[in-house]
């Protein structure tokens, strides 16, 4: 690929990449009109028209990593499991 058709490559996915970001900008506000109604009805789900909307919290438990590393590092050693990944960046 010439260097001219890959700079308006770069170009269009960094337009691509902010358009994406402002209209997930504009999903979070909608999402949090729609938990302020949930939370005027004081409902964890509300139907509206063909949606079942629902909201509402949940618990996890998770290892906490950094304290077992600090606390017993030899029991976290055998446990750490590594990955490979990729990262692709266009600054």
């Amino acid at each position: 690929m010439p260097i001219n058709d890959l700079t308006t490559t770069a170009r269009e996915y960094r337009e691509i990449q902010a358009l994406i970001k402002q209209l997930e900008a504009e999903a979070e506000t909608l999402k949090q009109k729609m938990i302020a109604e949930m939370d005027v009805q004081q409902a964890e789900s509300i139907t509206a028209g063909e949606y079942t909307i629902r909201y509402s919290i949940y618990a996890s438990n998770r290892v906490d990593t950094t304290a077992l590393k600090k606390e017993l590092p030899d029991i976290a050693a055998r446990y750490i499991k590594s990955t490979v990944s990729t990262r692709f960046q266009v600054a």
